[in-house]
Parts: structure tokens; C-alpha cells; sequence
């Protein structure tokens, strides 16, 4: 579904704005998992609403690979995105989680942002000690 959206500065509580009826059209609430696309450039995401406004929230390396400016009037493309979310956890980490039932319960039950954060946190250590640390570190903070 296409529609025509003005490129917002990105202070808080602004996007590119998603008009009401490509929301109702999605058909999944206010809030739907969608894959946006500009300029063939695509990524996943939800639709925010914020302030009785619904947003697509459009980070500076989207809008870099999109090749698009603040103040450009551009067209969106929006697909309700059925796939699963699934984040990939390095097998150390895996391995570590699955050495400790309580750990693995309670990552296996968080939200994907939140897997996410512990994976970017293991797998942007530059050093191996540096990401033992880490993997211990969520350890005990998901058994706590």
C-alpha cells in the first residue's frame, strides 16, 4: 500500500506521518508489525502512535539509504509484515543460556527488541574476554 508522507526532522515524537485509513487498511490495530519501503530500500518495523498521530519512525541510516531529506516530500510503500521476528543468538551465548534453565526462561521471554539488545551488547565486544563478560553479564541479570 502507497501513500505520500513529508520527511520530518527527527525529534521526538516525529516520523513519517501514516494516514488513518492505511492504518485501518492494515488491519492489525494501531500499532501493526509492517516492512517499509522507499526508494527501494527496505526494513522492518512498527507503526508508532504517538499523539493521535501514526508514525513510521525513520532513522538517519534509513534515510541515508534511502536517499531521501528532511523536508522531501516522498512515497512510502507499507506491507503488514506477517514473518516472524527472530533473533539469531551467537552460539556461545546459546550455549551459555542453555547451561542455565532459568536464564534461557526468561530470554526466551522477552520481547525481540530486548533479545536484540543482548546480542548487539555480546556481539560488538571487540575483544573475546570482553564478550565472555558480557555473556555472563546477561546471564545473571536474566537469572535475577
Amino acid at each position: 500500500m502507497k501513500f505520500r508522507s513529508v520527511v520530518e526532522p527527527p525529534e521526538p515524537m516525529r516520523g513519517l506521518e501514516v494516514p488513518a485509513e492505511v492504518v485501518t487498511a492494515l488491519g492489525e490495530g494501531s500499532r501493526p508489525p509492517v516492512t517499509v519501503t522507499i526508494n527501494g530500500h527496505s526494513w522492518r518495523t512498527r507503526l508508532a502512535h504517538l499523539r493521535g498521530r501514526h508514525l513510521i519512525g525513520l532513522s538517519h541510516a534509513n534515510r541515508d539509504a534511502s536517499e531521501v531529506e528532511i523536508g522531501e516530500e516522498i512515497e512510502v510503500e507499507v506491507e503488514l509484515d506477517t514473518e516472524p521476528r527472530v533473533v539469531v543468538e551467537p552460539p556461545d551465548f546459546a550455549q551459555a543460556l542453555d547451561d542455565e534453565p532459568a536464564a534461557r526462561t526468561a530470554y526466551d521471554a522477552l520481547t525481540t527488541s530486548r533479545k536484540r539488545e543482548h546480542v548487539r551488547a555480546i556481539e560488538s565486544a571487540k575483544k573475546p574476554e570482553t564478550r565472555q563478560r558480557r555473556i555472563e553479564k546477561a546471564v545473571a541479570t536474566l537469572k535475577a
